[in-house]
């Protein structure tokens, strides 16, 4: 028997995330949502799902394991993920895995070395603290020489840091914005707000409902559901415990909310 009282599933769990962007019947939202996050100059009309799981070109190497890898009718390759807790070496495990769809484009013969452009996209639920932009939530990183020009267009990461973003329905302007309140929010609302009215929205909401799940897809999103706020409860205890140590070093309370995302009222109870 199922205990869940939202309506809709939560974007962030494995199971929500991959319903909603990883089916060949939602295709339509993982593009929508894609072309609000690349640059204007590659922007998706197609695009096709890959396998998710991709091996190195030796037998000892590890596995790459993407949460989406999809590729546009244009060529661009495309890694999505959702990151729900920081990791070590996080960056480096981004390189590692956006290593895969470049060599994957390797050809037998006399191959020129022409690439397409490869992009890992990654919803962040959880806040870098080595930004020197406390406030911005989305970031483009590419490869640029000592001059900041762009050396090659080829590889590039998009991050963006959900808990930064603190705007309310009324406050919501473009459809960026309103793909991020989405995320942010899908799991607690009981009605589509009145500023995501576009037809790209009620898709998702009807995509999204709970109810319309099948007895084997509600298990498996308990599941997942329970996985997440495992996950987000070993989170917040570890960011109350720096949070405290902060407050004990002397930093102010505005600057730990601003790292911590933690608010005013939390940090009081420290």
């Amino acid at each position: 028997m199922s205990f869940l009282v939202e309506k809709y599933v939560n974007p962030l769990t494995d199971f929500g995330f991959k319903k909603l962007f990883g089916t060949e019947p939602n295709k339509e939202l993982l593009i929508d949502f894609l072309n609000q996050v690349l640059p204007a100059r590659h922007q998706i009309k197609e695009l096709s799902y890959s396998p998710n799981e991709h091996l190195g070109p030796q037998a000892v190497d590890r596995k790459a394991i993407f949460d989406l890898y999809c590729t546009s009718d244009s060529g661009e390759r495309f890694i999505v993920e959702i990151q729900k807790a920081k990791q070590n070496y996080f960056q480096d495990r981004c390189l590692y895995y956006a290593s895969f769809p470049i060599q994957a484009q390797a050809q037998q013969g006399n191959w020129n070395f022409k690439l397409y452009p490869v992009y890992t996209i990654g919803i962040l639920d959880f806040v870098f603290s080595d930004h020197k932009d406390e406030q911005a939530y989305y970031h483009l990183v590419e490869l640029k020489d000592q001059e900041c020009e762009v050396f090659s267009d080829k590889l590039k990461f998009i991050y963006i840091e959900l808990p930064k973003f603190t705007k309310t329905e009324a406050e919501l302007e473009t459809p960026f914005e309103k793909w991020l309140y989405v995320f942010r929010h899908l799991a607690e609302l009981q009605n589509r707000p009145q500023k995501l009215q576009e037809r790209i929205f009620q898709k998702l909401f009807q995509a999204a409902e709970i109810a319309k799940l099948s007895k084997d897809e509600l298990e498996a999103y308990e599941s997942s559901l329970k996985h997440y706020r495992d996950i987000n409860n070993i989170a917040e205890t570890a960011k109350m415990e720096v949070a405290r140590a902060m407050k004990l070093d002397g930093m102010s309370l505005e600057k730990i909310q601003r790292l911590t995302c933690l608010s005013m009222e939390e940090l009081a109870e420290l």
